[in-house]
């Protein structure tokens, strides 16, 4: 993708995810949030955010499962 006259370039698949990262722990920056509202577009970090949040819940369930497991129940 090639900058035109006033044109910017949208964001990495890496500056996405760790914006959402932050964003979810609550972390960050104004300056990363300002580029995030004027490069990326919202369905990017939409779909993100759907990802690292069922990451999240399976990381969970397999956490419980594991401990629920050494606990004999």
């Amino acid at each position: 993708m090639t900058k035109q006259d006033g044109e910017q370039e949208g964001l990495t698949v890496w500056q996405i995810l760790s914006s959402t990262l932050a964003a979810m722990l609550g972390v960050q920056k104004n300056q990363r949030r300002a580029r995030d509202f004027s490069q990326g577009r919202p369905h990017q970090f939409i779909i993100a955010g759907l990802i690292a949040a069922t990451v999240f819940v399976l990381l969970l369930v397999v956490v419980v499962q594991i401990v629920l497991r050494f606990a004999g129940v």
